[in-house]
């Protein structure tokens, strides 16, 4: 697609032209994955969100090894590799470096970080459970980072910059939902990987530019008359994808399957719900961001998560769930024993379970696994 390669010519020059922001002034603010950074409030401050999603890379989970035990998530270990070693371009561009602490996996790249480099840290805490008191308590938690994103910047953050930044963001998440309900029809009319393409380009680019591209997509999809995409449909979920961490899709499509519909906690921009445009504009955010979004597999309890799952599974008609868990995140690890019996009692569905520490070695042996999989289904 053409717009696709938009896409890819502006993330060539991307880190040249965050360069020429830093020079002419402009702050460039870092944030992990996850989904709870409300980037409404670093473009609203006139700087520019970049989230750190590089990920699939074993050097960067074995520089990790200086720093930290290895019983820490593949993708956090990643990070703090390539943040400790200085050789990411990202890292060396931020000038904070914000991190909604989700876990001890998320922790463990803050304080490494904050002790093993001169980056400056910025974290937050993020509760495990929704109620009014842990809503006030992630408010009070973005509250900080607008007051910290204002004294960094020199610029106030107003109702009408937040309020344009919402709209901004609103549109992104709207075009993508936009593209990934297409993936409903019987003939997938954009593969998956295009689609976590999207995604991750949207974690990086330029928000006016990744919205023309998104328009761009939409439209020639709308206009496509005979989509290529056919095969056993799958769901898949886990803990990350990561913008590298390619492997697993690649085999699923070279064993015939189609992926329509993903759920991982970080890697995918949650883009089901969007921020209330109108009232208290802070509140606004806390509550989609927050309150509305699906949780990740820490939550308690986790009930809404794994119904999410069952209602994904049915709305997109899939004929199999592949669970894509990284080594050592074990809340997604203790899920991918018994989520197998909810989703085979409400659907009658089979799931297979891989794990990555982004080896090289895992390769073979996950493709054989997804090939019986994919055959199984098939019969």
């Amino acid at each position: 697609m053409e717009a696709m390669d938009k896409l890819s010519a502006h993330l060539k020059t991307r880190l040249v032209n965050l360069r020429k922001a830093k020079d002419e002034g402009r702050k460039i603010i870092g944030y992990t994955p996850g989904g709870y950074l409300p980037e409404e409030l670093v473009l609203a401050s006139g700087a520019i969100p970049i989230c750190l999603i590089r990920g699939g890379d074993h050097s960067a989970v074995e520089i990790a090894g200086a720093y930290i035990c290895r019983w820490i998530d593949t993708f956090c270990r990643a990070q703090i590799g390539y943040g400790a070693s200085g050789d990411d371009p990202y890292y060396s561009t931020i000038d904070l470096l914000a991190i909604p602490i989700t876990d001890n996996h998320i922790r463990a790249i803050s304080d490494v970080l904050d002790y093993n480099t001169d980056i400056e840290i910025f974290p937050f805490g993020v509760p495990h459970m929704k109620e009014k008191t842990t809503l006030n308590y992630y408010l009070h938690g973005i509250t900080r980072l607008k007051s910290k994103l204002e004294e960094l910047t020199e610029v106030e953050i107003t109702e009408s910059k937040l309020g344009e930044a919402i709209s901004l963001c609103n549109r992104e998440r709207e075009l993508l939902r936009k593209i990934s309900l297409m993936r409903k029809s019987e003939l997938v009319p954009i593969s998956s990987k295009d689609f976590v393409a999207l995604n991750h380009g949207s974690f990086l680019a330029d928000k006016e530019v990744m919205i023309e591209i998104l328009e761009s997509v939409y439209e020639e999809l709308k206009g496509q008359s005979v989509p290529s995409h056919q095969g056993p449909r799958i769901l898949l979920t886990g803990s990350t994808l990561a913008l590298g961490d390619y492997r697993v899709l690649d085999i699923i499509e070279e064993a015939g399957g189609v992926v329509v519909t993903e759920e991982l906690a970080e890697g995918i921009r949650p883009y089901w719900e969007s921020v209330k445009p109108d009232g208290d504009l802070m509140g606004a955010l806390a509550d989609c961001y927050f309150m509305r979004r699906v949780p990740p597999a820490w939550f308690r309890p986790g009930k809404e998560r794994l119904n999410f799952l069952v209602e994904l599974a049915k709305d997109f008609n899939v004929a199999g769930v592949i669970w894509y868990q990284l080594m050592y995140r074990e809340s997604y690890k203790l899920e991918s024993y018994y989520f197998p019996d909810i989703l085979k009692r409400e659907t009658g569905l089979p799931m297979l379970t891989l794990e990555s520490d982004y080896d090289a070695a895992e390769a073979g042996p996950m493709r054989t696994r997804v090939e019986t999989f994919i055959e199984t289904i098939r019969s």
